[in-house]
């Protein structure tokens, strides 16, 4: 049960590190409506958690920050490649897998992950200490660049645009989609409509379908896309949903999944199904 606060986040997140399964956000004082959605939210995380594949890892101290490049580094092959990531429970640290092991040159990647706003924030900042990429929370406007991973902020609906030759991330307010806001499908829609054959899909662990459909529409514009397996998933509900749609082209184990992407752009050369 966590505070929203900048230092409730940090703790929330390095939580999750060591092994929790899912957090809820404290509710403000007196919001008769707020305690009653979290009495449901506290039962619904229970009954994923009780359900949960734990993995009983050590998780290392924190570690110091990672050196980023000196300026920015031009991404292998075509710009206009680019990866997106979707998760829910137990997605902070099969995101943290996926992004370490990628190298500062990685073509741009954008992230939805199921939190509360204001945990993003933090969850964006670990990531930058962590990965040789730079990654932080995503902003309205900006331009999509190489060497960057961008997190949905947990408040906000993620869109990919475009502005001639440029990719650029557009966030609003709008209503919860499958329950969620942020939402997977949200993103994954827009990426396949904008970016098409050049983009590839990653969906890692979490509840329910959200994205399952919209990772179908991605494979239709030419995307290709991968789904985390079973056994390392820590709630195989998205990645089986979107297995079930048939939007995905292949099912690998967590860490087999940044490799794979290496793969992809060691063999791609600029074209055909890119990352």
């Amino acid at each position: 049960m966590s505070t929203l606060t900048e230092r409730g986040a940090e703790t929330t997140i390095r939580a999750l590190e060591l092994g929790a399964i899912d957090f809820v956000a404290k509710p403000g004082l007196g919001i008769a409506a707020g305690l009653q959605e979290l009495g449901r939210d506290i039962c619904e995380k229970i009954r994923v958690a009780s359900r949960a594949r734990m993995h009983r890892n050590v998780a290392p101290a924190p570690a110091a920050a990672v050196p980023k490049p000196a300026r920015p580094l031009p991404a292998r092959g075509s710009t206009g490649k680019l990866i997106v990531i979707g998760a829910s429970t137990g997605g902070t640290e099969a995101i943290r897998e996926v992004l370490t092991r990628l190298p500062a040159d990685t073509p741009a990647v954008l992230i939805t992950q199921h939190m509360p706003p204001g945990f993003t924030r933090s969850f964006a900042a670990r990531l930058d200490r962590l990965c040789r990429m730079t990654v932080r929370e995503a902003v309205h406007g900006e331009r999509v660049l190489p060497g960057h991973a961008y997190v949905a902020p947990g408040d906000r609906h993620m869109r990919l645009a475009r502005s001639a030759a440029n990719y650029l991330i557009e966030l609003d307010d709008g209503p919860p989609v499958n329950r969620h806001k942020t939402s997977v499908e949200v993103l994954f829609r827009s990426v396949a409509a904008q970016a098409g054959p050049n983009a590839f899909g990653v969906m890692l662990t979490g509840m329910g379908k959200d994205g399952a459909a919209a990772m179908l529409e991605m494979k239709r514009a030419g995307s290709y896309n991968i789904a985390q397996d079973e056994a390392t998933s820590v709630v195989f509900g998205m990645p089986k949903e979107a297995i079930a749609c048939g939007g995905v082209d292949e099912v690998l184990a967590l860490t087999r999944i940044a490799g794979r992407i290496e793969e992809k752009l060691a063999g791609a050369g600029g074209a055909a199904h890119c990352v």
